[in-house]
C-alpha cells in the first residue's frame, strides 16, 4: 500500500501525521490476538482495529451476559447470549472491512498452549482474568518470543487515571500481581510489562468483583497503546 492509499483510507486519515507511513503500513501488516474480551480486552481490541491493525486474534470462551452491560464493550441488549468473540468480530468488521479476524471461543489455560495461533503472531494483549491462566500465557509467549502486555487489577477500583505501562517486578497494592511475581521468578522470567494501578482495591467479596463503567476501559486503551507504541515505533516523549 502506498502512502496516498493511506491518505485516503478513513481508519488513517488523522492517525497518519503521528504513525508515520511505515508505522501505519507496520499495523496493517501485523497480527495481534487478544485473550479476554471482557472490560478490558473489549476496549483493547476496539482501539486497535481503530488504529489500523489488520489481522486479529479473538480469544474468549464467554457469552454476553446482563452483568456485562456496566463495563464491556461487546454488551448491549440485543448481544445479550450471543459469544463475546462473534460480537467484536462483527464489530471489527464494521470499523475495518479489509480486516482479517479470527475467533477462538475457547478457555484458555495451561493445556491449551499457543499452538492453536498462527506463528506469525506480532503482540499478545492478556486480558485474562483467571491468575493461573494469566501466568501460563506470560510464559508461553516469553518460551515463543511474542511481545505481550498484561493487564492487572482493574476491579473493586475508583480511579482510572491511576493506570500507568511499568514492569511487574515494579508494581505494588496489588494482589494479582504478588502472586504471578512469585510464579515468573520460579521460571526465570526477570521482566515483563503491565498496565498496574497502584489504587488499593476499594472493595472486597469472595462473590463478586466490583467495577465501574470508566475503570477497565482505560486498563484496555493503554493496553492498545503499549502495542500501537510497539509495533508502529512511535517514539515515548519524556517532558
Amino acid at each position: 500500500m502506498t502512502n496516498r492509499d493511506l491518505t485516503s483510507n478513513p481508519l488513517f486519515q488523522r492517525s497518519l501525521p503521528l504513525l508515520s507511513t511505515q508505522g501505519a503500513l507496520a499495523l496493517q501488516k501485523a497480527r495481534v490476538a487478544i485473550f479476554g474480551l471482557g472490560g478490558v480486552g473489549s476496549y483493547a481490541a476496539e482501539a486497535l482495529a481503530r488504529s489500523g491493525i489488520g489481522n486479529f486474534e479473538l480469544i474468549d470462551k464467554d457469552i454476553v451476559e446482563p452483568s456485562n452491560l456496566n463495563r464491556q464493550l461487546c454488551a448491549t441488549r440485543s448481544t445479550i447470549g450471543l459469544p463475546k468473540v462473534e460480537v467484536m468480530k462483527n464489530r471489527i468488521l464494521e470499523i475495518n472491512p479489509d480486516a482479517s479476524v479470527s475467533t477462538h471461543q475457547i478457555f484458555y489455560n495451561a493445556q491449551t498452549g499457543l499452538d492453536f495461533l498462527p506463528t506469525d503472531i506480532s503482540y499478545i494483549v492478556d486480558a485474562i482474568d483467571t491468575l493461573q491462566a494469566k501466568i501460563d500465557l506470560i510464559i508461553k509467549a516469553k518460551e515463543k518470543k511474542i511481545s505481550l502486555i498484561s493487564a492487572l487489577g482493574a476491579g473493586n477500583k475508583y480511579d482510572p487515571t491511576a493506570f500507568i505501562i511499568c514492569d511487574i517486578f515494579d508494581t505494588y497494592n496489588d494482589p494479582l500481581a504478588k502472586r504471578i511475581r512469585i510464579e515468573l521468578r520460579k521460571h526465570n522470567i526477570s521482566e515483563q510489562a503491565v498496565v498496574f494501578s497502584p489504587e488499593k482495591p476499594q472493595y472486597s467479596n469472595s462473590k463478586i468483583i466490583a467495577s465501574l463503567a470508566y475503570v477497565p476501559p482505560v486498563s484496555g486503551l493503554i493496553c492498545a497503546a503499549k502495542v500501537i507504541q510497539d509495533l508502529a515505533g512511535i517514539p515515548i516523549i519524556e517532558e
